[in-house]
């Protein structure tokens, strides 16, 4: 049964490159052919159940079993194993398309209200879940100079990790628009990257908010090392909770947060992003998102890695925005720089691989590795893209062109 299933499924899947699969009876399938640019792998199935899962849920299944040690990798790496299956079905491999039925509808229906309402009272012990796992962790996968925990921008000539992320700091700065002695918000602050950026480069006030308080205290570290504690502050606080204070901002950045609102909450952050910007203010949101359709979270992400969040599509993020009378001043759409990013990420897991080991432990680096795998392959032949959204509430706030964020841009690059 196993073995039919296994050249009826992945059989189906994998044309372009080599997957050599042993079974644990010691039957051996080879599927696929070499082809450029696809790689050739080879595991083992250690017991007959692992078909069966993968069939269940492919994500989770082939997840779990690979963290188990029942998938064992024998040539190549988990990276190579996932892009392999990925990139053999690419989201732009084109074709015709067609009306759904009405199953589908029903089904996709179903699909999208199956998720998670990420509220208030839910929202730290997500973000727990996955960023008070330890400092020490990030310290080892991240560049060391702003500790980003985003997608970086690889502009021409930038090779290096570090640089990346410099340019996506600079990048996102240029489209704020600051000015000498604003108030900027930065709201899923991190280890405070960002506000350091702003303090460092701008005669700015910046304020971070974080519901992590691994993430908070190193922030405060990190700007006190910095030099900028007397224009950077940091607090344990709900985007939600801080809105409701009445306080006005001239300036809010939000960098990989938007991921963890929930879709149920879209609106909601709209609205207090809105009341918390000033009537001449700019934000800018950075944020993964889908390039079709909305979708819903896969059941290995949601119960390994984010717990309540979701990944937008672009009509939803804007349709919720709309409702609080924020004009989208600008949008960019960045194609293939998380995949870049992911990829150092993973290099520097795998180089800390005895480290991370004797830190968390066997099955955590399986799941961690496992995770930026997939994560990868998404952004290199799935749906997965990053939105950067400018918004403002009045037309009038910026310059009529873009000139100005290509100067500002260049300057904080060559100063």
């Amino acid at each position: 049964m196993s073995n039919a299933l296994i050249d009826r499924f992945l059989g189906s899947i994998v044309k372009q490159g080599r997957l050599t699969i042993t079974m644990p009876s010691g039957a051996v399938h080879v599927l696929g052919e070499p082809a450029e640019g696809f790689p050739e792998v080879a595991i083992r199935l250690t017991d007959n159940k692992v078909v069966r899962d993968i069939l269940l849920d492919p994500r989770l299944g082939a997840g779990e079993a690979y963290m188990d040690g029942r998938i064992v990798i024998e040539r190549g790496d988990v990276m190579q194993l996932v892009q392999l299956i990925r990139a053999n079905k690419p989201w732009e491999r084109g074709g015709k398309l067609k009306d759904p039925s009405p199953w589908r509808k029903l089904r996709d229906g179903a699909k999208f209200l199956a998720t998670s309402f990420n509220e208030a009272r839910s929202s730290k012990r997500n973000v727990a879940h996955h960023y008070d796992i330890g400092n020490d962790l990030y310290r080892l996968m991240l560049d060391h100079e702003h500790m980003q925990y985003s997608c970086a921008y690889w502009a021409p000539g930038i090779e290096t990790l570090a640089h990346a992320q410099e340019a996506k700091l600079a990048h996102i700065a240029a489209k704020l628009a600051l000015e000498p002695g604003q108030r900027v918000l930065d709201i899923g602050c991190g280890w405070g990257g960002m506000a350091i950026y702003l303090a460092r480069h701008f005669n700015v006030r910046v304020h971070g908010i974080t519901l992590s308080e691994e993430q908070l205290a190193l922030a405060v570290e990190r700007a006190a090392e910095a030099g900028v504690s007397d224009r950077v502050s940091f607090e344990l606080v709900d985007y939600r909770d801080l809105a409701k204070r009445g306080e006005s901002f001239d300036r809010i950045v939000s960098v990989g947060m938007f991921e963890h609102v929930g879709r149920p909450q879209f609106e909601t952050f709209f609205r207090a992003c809105a009341n918390l910007l000033s009537q001449d203010g700019v934000m800018l949101l950075h944020t993964i998102g889908r390039f079709g359709k909305p979708g819903k979270t896969d059941a290995f992400t949601a119960k390994y890695i984010f717990p309540g969040g979701y990944i937008p599509a672009l009509s939803e993020t804007l349709a919720a925005s709309e409702k609080s009378r924020l004009i989208h001043s600008d949008i960019e759409t960045l194609r293939l720089h998380y995949a870049l990013t992911l990829r150092q990420w993973y290099a520097n897991c795998e180089a800390n691989r005895d480290t991370i080991v004797a830190m968390m432990d066997e099955r955590f680096y399986r799941m961690w590795t496992f995770y930026l795998a997939g994560a990868t392959a998404v952004f290199e032949s799935g749906g997965m893209g990053n939105y950067q959204i400018q918004f403002t509430r009045n037309r009038r706030a910026l310059p009529l062109t873009r000139n100005y964020m290509l100067e500002a841009e260049r300057k904080l690059l060559t100063d």
